[in-house]
């Protein structure tokens, strides 16, 4: 019996992985949401509980990326083309896309070290929690960076690309393009 729970278990696990790759972030589909607020001022109190707060925003050298902004843990910050900086910013991730890429929350007072403060701000989502915006772009984390200063994430999809302190998109230090790989989200 114990052996037909793993099963069942590792087939949920691989149709959910599936469902995920099939549904694929800023394709388009259901998981880009129209509207969201677009605010640019300091973050405020109130957001997410579920997540933890960014709390600090500083800079890291990271392999084969350069140097990148990260959040108060160490990890490496993503901003996303589908995203709209400007005229307002607005946040086009939600659904499966912001499960593989969760919004950095905008919570409480934000410090910042190596990122000029001024261009640090929020946007609110359509769920009514705030994200954390660097020159008006929309910032992430990156589900599969499970490790500080990571950037697996980087070039996926040639959508999503670590930040860097002006919030432009990081070019890999080598040859100066963005890298590419991964899942396509």
């Amino acid at each position: 019996m114990l052996k037909n729970q793993r099963i069942a278990v590792g087939a949920t696990a691989g149709v959910f992985a599936l469902a995920l790759a099939v549904s694929g972030c800023g394709s388009g589909s259901s998981n880009s949401d129209s509207g969201g607020s677009t605010s640019t001022t300091s973050p405020s109190t109130s957001g997410s509980t579920a997540q933890p707060a960014a709390g600090a925003l500083s800079t890291a050298k990271v392999d084969k990326v350069g140097t990148v902004v990260v959040d108060g843990k160490g990890f490496v910050l993503y901003r996303f083309d589908k995203d709209t900086a400007k005229p307002t910013p607005r946040s086009n991730c939600y659904g499966t896309c912001a499960a593989q890429w969760p919004p950095a929350p905008a919570t409480g007072n934000v410090t910042v070290k190596g990122i000029d403060k001024s261009l640090v701000g929020s946007v609110t989502r359509n769920d009514g929690t705030r994200q954390l915006t660097l020159a008006g772009w929309p910032l992430y984390r990156y589900a599969k960076d499970d490790e500080p200063h990571e950037a697996y994430g980087q070039g996926i999809g040639g959508i999503w690309f670590a930040a860097t302190p002006t919030g432009a998109k990081a070019m890999t230090s080598d040859t100066g393009s963005s890298s590419g790989g991964g899942s396509g989200y």
